[in-house]
C-alpha cells in the first residue's frame, strides 16, 4: 500500500526501545514512534503508554524519500490537556513579573521622553561642572 504523510492508520506495537516503539502498518510496513510523539508531557516509562502487542491509531509524519522509513505519531492524535500559553501570566516572559509587559506606544512613550530628557539634563549638569 501507499502511504502519505498526513494519513491516519491503524497498527501493532511490534517492538519497545529506550527511544521509541516500532508499529507494524501492514504485513510488509513498519514505522517508529518517537518517544517525544508518544505523549504530551514527559514520559518516564514507554510501556506506561504502550505495550507490545498494543493496537494503535497513528498519523504518519514522514515517510524518508530515499530510505522509506517512516515516522509515526501517537500524540498528534490526542487532545492537549492545556494551551501551551495558557499560563502566559505567570510566565516571566510574558510580562507579568518584568513589570513592563506589553503596554501600548501611546501610553508609554510619555514617560520615555520624560526619562531621556532628565537623562540628558544630567549629563549637561555634569559636563559643564
Amino acid at each position: 500500500m501507499v502511504y502519505k504523510i498526513g494519513q491516519k492508520v491503524r497498527g501493532k506495537v511490534t517492538g519497545i526501545q529506550p527511544y521509541g516503539v516500532f508499529v507494524s502498518i501492514d504485513d510488509e510496513t513498519q514505522g517508529l514512534i518517537h518517544i517525544s510523539e508518544l505523549k504530551h508531557g514527559y514520559i518516564k516509562n514507554i510501556t506506561d503508554v504502550v505495550n507490545k502487542g498494543d493496537e494503535v491509531e497513528v498519523l504518519i509524519m514522514d515517510i524518508d524519500e530515499y530510505s522509506k522509513k517512516i515516522s509515526l505519531s501517537l500524540r498528534s492524535l490526542q487532545k492537549t490537556k492545556y494551551h501551551p500559553f495558557s499560563n502566559r501570566k505567570t510566565i516571566a516572559r510574558y510580562g507579568k513579573k518584568t513589570g513592563l509587559g506589553f503596554k501600548s506606544i501611546e501610553k508609554q512613550l510619555p514617560i520615555w521622553v520624560d526619562q531621556a530628557l532628565k537623562e540628558m539634563e544630567a549629563r549637561k549638569k555634569s559636563n559643564t561642572h
